[in-house]
């Protein structure tokens, strides 16, 4: 069971989705092939490593690391990719402390991690190897480079951007990967296509769309890598989606909303522009699809984590792949 589930993941490489289960205080980890629960960590290890109130986590498949944004400790823990085992923890002593941190990337060619530190209203940038801090930027403001709480980030690294969700100036900010310079930004507050109310989360998908989770007007957002609208994925009333994900290898675009997350094929919404998803009407799906939608729904509880055992009769993973 999931209690308001934040950001999400992919491995491609291993085919599993990382889930940040916030007032859980756990990531849940679940195969991206037919949503079984593999393994949790962070609710029961020790005083270190555990969690309070994991909001984000990002993966470097290339020096085989993932990392966790502890919200309530405002800390990073850091954790090998293969099997989970806890490598070390950034931010807790310093001085440079987050305040209510909400997004974080790994820029993978620099050996960079980047965090959208959100009530501080700055990027901040670290080693990934020694957690040292390198830079910060931004401040409060609505100029070009300034941010109203930066939430969701993501590293466009075939063009070496950043791409930032400023959620309460309710657009989109694309800075430069090598000294985060302004270098463009798109949306405005409204409910409109290209549009945001309260833009959150943030994902790069193939050919460098930006893949926005638009909270407050329950729905996903595509953009070119130019910031042009491509389309809107209506995800229902009073969902309110919060993380999203791309898994370049299956195609598959993950967002949590509510207290579930939904895995849909991310080819057949973006090809097809006039097409809407509702998780209330998916039985009115167009014709034109080639298969019904398919709607697994895994029944998981773990009673024993050391173990990994399961019981049955609790919701915890929904995926509507579209063929």
């Amino acid at each position: 069971m999931f209690c308001h589930p934040r950001g999400l993941a992919f491995d491609h490489h291993r085919g599993l989705l990382f889930v940040a289960d916030s007032s859980n205080d756990r990531v849940q980890v679940f195969s991206s092939d037919d949503g079984s629960l593999v393994p949790t960590f962070g609710a029961h290890t020790s005083q270190t490593e555990r969690f309070n109130r994991p909001y984000d986590i990002a993966i470097d498949h290339d020096h085989n690391l993932s990392v966790v944004l502890d919200t309530g400790t405002g800390r990073i823990v850091s954790f090998l990719l293969d099997d989970q085992s806890f490598l070390s923890v950034l931010g807790k002593q310093d001085s440079r402390c987050f305040a209510h941190p909400k997004g974080i990337a790994i820029d993978k060619h620099h050996r960079r991690i980047i965090v959208a530190d959100t009530t501080s209203n700055r990027l901040m940038f670290l080693s990934s190897t020694d957690g040292s801090f390198l830079f910060a930027i931004g401040k409060l403001g609505t100029q070009p480079g300034e941010f109203r709480g930066p939430s969701g980030v993501a590293i466009d690294h075939d063009r070496h951007r950043i791409i930032v969700s400023d959620s309460y100036n309710n657009r989109v900010q694309v800075l430069s990967l090598i000294d985060g310079s302004f270098l463009f930004l798109f949306g405005s507050e409204g409910n409109q296509p290209g549009q945001f109310k309260h833009a959150n989360g943030v994902c790069i998908a193939n050919q460098g769309r930006i893949i926005i989770a638009d909270s407050n007007n329950d729905r996903l957002q595509a953009f070119t890598h130019e910031g042009h609208h491509i389309s809107s994925l209506d995800c229902g009333n009073y969902e309110c989606p919060v993380g999203v994900a791309f898994d370049e290898h299956r195609g598959l675009i993950a967002f949590s909303a509510g207290n579930r997350v939904h895995v849909i094929g991310a080819n057949q919404w973006l090809a097809d522009t006039k097409f809407t998803w509702r998780p209330d009407r998916h039985r009115y799906a167009p014709s034109s699809m080639k298969q019904a939608i398919l709607t697994m729904t895994m029944i998981r509880s773990v009673v024993d984590e050391s173990a990994m055992s399961m019981i049955p009769n609790e919701l915890l993973f929904e995926i509507f792949s579209f063929f």
